[in-house]
């Protein structure tokens, strides 16, 4: 039982982070065909998220909240959030696989792989459970906070997003510890 795991939204000056671990079954017919969300199509994005909600062995999804990242810092808020995506499996891993450079705090043994979410199934399907579980909340977080168009940039720097802050300053969902928030406030 291998569990990848996979974050989304660190970069972001709003919104929390959000990460997942997946456990695929051997004989998902899709295993081969999962990339890193980014590199996927939204429409294809979509239809692989239901396919890994009907057909994974056990998901979950967990965030890091804008607090934790302000208070924790983003590194520490991400691990976390990582952390509590293995622990909320509903079938305990043999091991965990986690896209990166770094390995939250476990007690499975646990690897972190750069580019994990091009080159491991399991990374690569957490990828993508993340970022449509983000890219929706980022577009609800648009209808409350309007004239920010947090569904078109998710929440990062784009020319767009600092227009925006420059006109109507930082919502509650922008994280105070990131430095273009701070030196707004």
């Amino acid at each position: 039982m291998l569990a990848g795991v996979d974050e989304v939204g660190r970069g972001p000056l709003a919104g929390p982070v959000v990460t997942a671990a997946v456990i695929l079954s051997p004989d998902d017919p899709y295993l081969g065909k999962y990339r890193d969300s980014k590199k996927v199509a939204e429409k294809k994005r979509l239809k692989l998220y239901h396919h890994i909600r009907q057909h994974a062995v056990a998901y979950s999804v967990t965030m890091a909240s804008l607090e934790e990242i302000d208070q924790l810092n983003i590194l520490h808020a991400t691990m976390l959030s990582m952390r509590r995506s293995v622990q909320e499996l509903s079938v305990v891993p043999s091991r965990v696989l986690v896209d990166g450079n770094r390995v939250p705090d476990l007690t499975i043994p646990a690897e972190a792989i750069i580019g994990g979410d091009d080159s491991v199934q399991e990374i690569a399907a957490a990828s993508i459970i993340a970022k449509v579980v983000r890219d929706r909340m980022m577009a609800m977080f648009d209808v409350q906070y309007p004239g920010y168009q947090f569904a078109k940039h998710k929440g990062y720097g784009t020319k767009v997003h600092m227009d925006a802050l420059r006109e109507h300053g930082p919502c509650p969902i922008h994280r105070k510890s990131f430095a273009p928030i701070a030196k707004l406030l």
